[in-house]
């Protein structure tokens, strides 16, 4: 399974899975059908899989137009954004698993920014190599959704899920907001050389307009204080006695960022 990585509007990334052996291809996340279509229509491949994280509309809104051209493609989302994810014909819940070409995804239910996020997760193909995170607006590199739907809660128990994955995943995010990201997290975790060393890396990246995503999960683990609410650096920073309040007043911080 390749993994075509596909700009659209201003900071969104959309993700084509092209199967070679088979001519066939999934998209996560179409936003902007056009191109989607350019890349399907470059690499000669047939639509065969549609996969929405949530049902917002940089995230959905090419799904007619997808399904126009491929009107046999199969539409996945989660269950309870059925009647929101345009053209949906599967509803998926936490554990279920999908084939995709020759690999197959875990279903994770993650809420928190929205009430019905889910999350796609590809176990290695081989013993030593790299799992594949689909997981849209919940988890970014650097930091996590904001909570339209959800509460700080919902999110601590989501990202739990996902912090438990191997360090060898790379986590495909939606959005390039890596460098805004690490700039907040050094004012709450300024002594983490780890995370002081990224965020020149990504500086130096961005300098040049080169892609920060997929991120590296265990980097994630060691530099993403939403994903460190139980660091008592972290902690002492914000004021926070418990992981959610913690993690909620972190957040309230980069509301406000």
């Amino acid at each position: 399974m390749d993994i075509h990585r596909v700009e659209a509007f201003r900071d969104n990334y959309i993700f084509v899975l092209y199967d070679g052996n088979q001519g066939q291809a999934a998209v996560v996340d179409p936003g902007d059908a056009e191109p989607v279509l350019a890349t399907l229509d470059r690499l000669g491949a047939t639509l065969t899989t549609i996969l929405n994280t949530h049902h917002h509309s940089d995230h959905v809104g090419g799904n007619r137009q997808l399904l126009d051209r491929f009107p046999a493609a199969w539409v996945y989302g989660g269950a309870e954004d059925q009647g929101r994810i345009p053209g949906q014909t599967h509803c998926l819940s936490a554990g279920d698993r999908i084939t995709v070409g020759q690999r197959t995804a875990e279903v994770f239910f993650v809420p928190g920014h929205t009430r019905a996020h889910i999350a796609y997760y590809f176990a290695p193909a081989m013993a030593d190599g790299w799992g594949e995170l689909f997981c849209g607006d919940t988890l970014f590199a650097g930091g996590c959704g904001r909570l339209f739907e959800g509460t700080p809660q919902q999110m601590v128990e989501s990202l739990s899920q996902l912090r438990q994955l191997p360090d060898r995943t790379r986590v495909w995010c939606a959005h390039e907001y890596t460098l805004n990201n690490l700039k907040f997290a050094i004012t709450v975790d300024a002594a983490n050389p780890t995370l002081q060393t990224r965020l020149e890396q990504v500086q130096a990246a961005r300098a040049l307009n080169q892609p920060t995503v997929p991120a590296d999960l265990g980097l994630e683990k060691q530099t993403n204080p939403f994903l460190r609410w139980d660091s008592t650096a972290l902690q002492r920073a914000v004021g926070g006695t418990s992981a959610v309040q913690t993690f909620a007043r972190l957040r309230g911080k980069k509301d406000l960022f």
